[in-house]
C-alpha cells in the first residue's frame, strides 16, 4: 500500500510538471530509476530503520529535483548514481540514499523551518526545500557556499537562505528551529544546535571522526526539552569543520 502511494505521489509530481520541462529532461528516467534503487536499498537496511519505506512526498521530492544540476559537468555521466560525488574543495555530495533518508528521519511539514549544515552544492537544501517552508543552509566553505547559493536561485529555490559561516554555531537570529540536518561529521553533538533545536523539533547529524566508525544519529526534543537520542546505522560523511576543532 505504501509502495503504492509513493507511486502516486511520483505520477501526480510528473504530471504537474510543465511538458515543455518533461520534454527537455533528458535526465527524468534517470531520475525514476534512482527512486527505485533508493526504495531497494531501504528495505535492504530496514533493520536498522524500523521501516521499509520512506515518506512519499520525500521520495516525489526525489524524482523531482535535477541532482545533475548540482554536481560539476564532468560528474553528470554519475549524477543519478546512488553514489557521493566530488564537487570540489575536498567535498562531495552526498549519497542519494542518505539524502532521502535524512529527510524523511525529521519528518518534513509544509510550515516548517529548517536549518542545513553543510550546503555543499546545495542539493540536500533543494529536497529540503521542496518539503518545508523555509531552509536557512550553511556552508564553511566560501566558493561552494556562492556556487550553491547562486545554483540554488536560478532553479527557482525562492524558500533557501544561504549563508557562509561555520555551522557549528548555528544561525542563532533564525532559531529555533523545527528541523536540523548535519551533512558533515561532527565529533560531538554542538551544544548551540540542540540549543536552537525547537521543543517537538528533531536533529539528524552523523556522529564520530573521520577515521573511525561514524553513526547517523537521530534526536528528538521533546514538549519539555529533554533529548531522546537513536542511533540509526553506521554512515561515512566528510568531517565538520571549523574554528571549534
Amino acid at each position: 500500500m505504501l509502495h503504492r502511494r509513493i507511486l502516486f505521489w511520483i505520477f501526480i509530481t510528473l504530471l504537474l510538471m510543465p511538458a515543455s520541462a518533461t520534454l527537455a529532461d533528458d535526465y527524468l528516467e534517470a531520475r525514476q530509476h534512482l527512486v527505485t534503487v533508493i526504495e531497494q536499498d531501504v528495505r535492504a537496511t530496514s533493520l536498522y530503520l524500523d521501516k521499509e519505506v520512506l515518506d512519499p512526498r520525500v521520495m516525489a521530492a526525489i524524482a523531482r529535483v535535477p541532482r545533475h544540476e548540482f554536481v560539476p559537468a564532468g560528474q553528470r555521466p554519475h549524477a543519478y548514481a546512488n553514489r557521493p560525488l566530488p564537487i570540489g574543495h575536498g567535498q562531495t555530495i552526498s549519497q542519494p540514499y542518505l539524502v532521502a533518508l535524512m529527510s524523511d528521519l525529521i519528518k518534513p511539514q509544509p510550515d516548517d523551518r529548517v536549518l542545513e549544515l553543510g550546503t555543499g552544492s546545495g542539493y540536500q537544501a533543494a529536497i529540503l526545500a521542496e518539503l518545508t517552508g523555509q531552509v536557512y543552509s550553511m556552508e564553511i566553505i566560501e566558493a561552494l557556499g556562492s556556487e550553491a547559493a547562486e545554483r540554488l536561485s536560478r532553479l527557482g529555490y525562492d524558500n533557501v537562505t544561504t549563508r557562509i559561516g561555520d555551522g557549528y554555531y548555528g544561525w542563532e537570529e533564525h532559531a529555533p528551529f523545527d528541523a536540523i540536518v548535519v551533512t558533515a561529521a561532527a565529533s560531538h553533538v554542538p551544544p548551540p544546535l540542540v540549543a536552537q533545536l525547537k521543543p517537538g523539533g528533531r536533529m539528524v547529524i552523523p556522529v564520530g571522526s573521520r577515521f573511525l566508525t561514524q553513526q547517523l544519529v537521530l534526536i528528538e526534543k521533546d514538549p519539555g526539552g529533554q533529548l531522546i537520542t537513536r542511533q540509526i546505522l553506521p554512515v561515512k560523511f566528510v568531517p565538520l569543520t571549523g574554528e571549534h576543532d
